[in-house]
């Protein structure tokens, strides 16, 4: 009974923890878009919010993780993701950042559903996800892919130009705007090629937050080295935008911490696919908080996130059903080192 209580309460706390990531999220990337706009680089916030994330994930790694043990293997394991992540981290930020500089929040918001899509195919790739092109099922999760692409490639074509009537030249901002998206798509991919890393890592590592941690200082050093050396007047910075900096960085940097935490504890106890059901939440608070603030949102971009969502929710349905077919008492993956997240256990039971 008392372990019964426990999982419901685990549960509860695994969907309370994934919405209110999605609305640090949201709210983040509107932040990011108002730093931006004081002239400040991205990856000046690139640097200085990652170190903050370090200085926020140590504790908390100290204070929860410093009596786990783990075998040679695991050790060396977390070797090779921590220095193939920090690097990917990198990647997906400066992608990530140079996009919401050429779009907008709710665009950049939205462009992360695709990653349910993409750590599907990624996953395939790694023999972690069943295809077979005759199972219905199977074609659906595809279909469901396709369909966020095109949602994603309507968002960057239809975007409304309404926020930007002070730009003078309409073809240049389209032509920003598209360069824009291109830019947060490369970094979804990117994105979800560490997801699926991560979760693979995170079957045996019992010490996510260590993890995490290491890559944000890392990833902060290697950018700062990059920067410097392709730009000599780099920390010329004036005492406005050193102050913007250091106040965006605090904030960033507890709300990252937060975030990854909470995702790397939802995804151990549940996997990448359960977290990644709960992304469609941050567009839509991104979308609404940025109309309060007198951004627009067109009927076209309503209609992009429409049939992005509508090819998210196909792929999660097509897993499911595929699940539901399979005999409940036969494990398919048992004799083999093939990670099983058990993604169909019901949230709340």
């Amino acid at each position: 009974m008392a372990s019964k209580k426990r999982e419901v309460i685990e549960e509860i706390g695994v969907v309370m923890g994934l919405v209110s990531v999605q609305f640090l999220y949201a709210g983040n990337a509107i932040l990011l878009s108002i730093i931006l706009k004081t002239g400040l680089q991205p990856s000046s916030l690139i640097i200085c919010s990652t170190f903050a994330t370090f200085l926020v994930l140590s504790p908390l790694a100290i204070l929860f993780e410093r009596h786990e043990k783990m075998a040679v293997k695991d050790h060396l394991q977390a070797c090779y993701t921590v220095a193939f992540t920090f690097v990917w981290g990198v990647v997906f930020q400066s992608l990530f950042m140079k996009g919401v500089h050429l779009t907008s929040p709710a665009v950049a918001t939205a462009m992360p559903n695709l990653a349910p899509g993409l750590i599907f195919f990624i996953a395939c790739g790694f023999g972690l996800e069943r295809m077979d092109i005759g199972c219905k099922y199977s074609r659906a999760k595809i279909g469901g892919t396709m369909l966020c692409v095109l949602g994603a490639v309507v968002m960057s074509l239809m975007q409304s130009d309404h926020s930007n009537t002070n730009t003078k030249t309409p073809t240049d901002f389209n032509s920003q705007t598209i360069l824009g998206c291109t830019y947060l798509i490369a970094a979804v991919f990117v994105l979800s090629t560490q997801v699926v890393l991560q979760a693979i890592t995170l079957r045996d590592f019992s010490a996510p937050i260590s993890m995490c941690s290491i890559t944000s200082l890392l990833g902060s050093m290697l950018t700062a080295v990059v920067e410097v050396v392709l730009d000599e007047n780099y920390w010329d910075w004036d005492y406005l935008h050193l102050q913007d900096l250091l106040g965006y960085s605090i904030v960033a940097g507890g709300i990252s911490g937060m975030c990854i935490s909470v995702n790397a504890w939802a995804m151990k106890k549940r996997g990448p696919v359960v977290v990644s059901i709960f992304n469609p939440l941050g567009t839509v608070i991104s979308a609404a908080t940025s109309i309060s603030l007198g951004d627009s949102i067109s009927a076209k971009d309503l209609a992009g996130m429409l049939v992005m969502f509508s090819g998210l929710y196909l792929v999660l349905w097509a897993k499911r059903n595929e699940s539901n077919a399979k005999s409940p008492n036969v494990d398919h993956h048992a004799a083999d080192d093939t990670i099983v997240f058990d993604i169909e256990k019901p949230l709340l039971t």
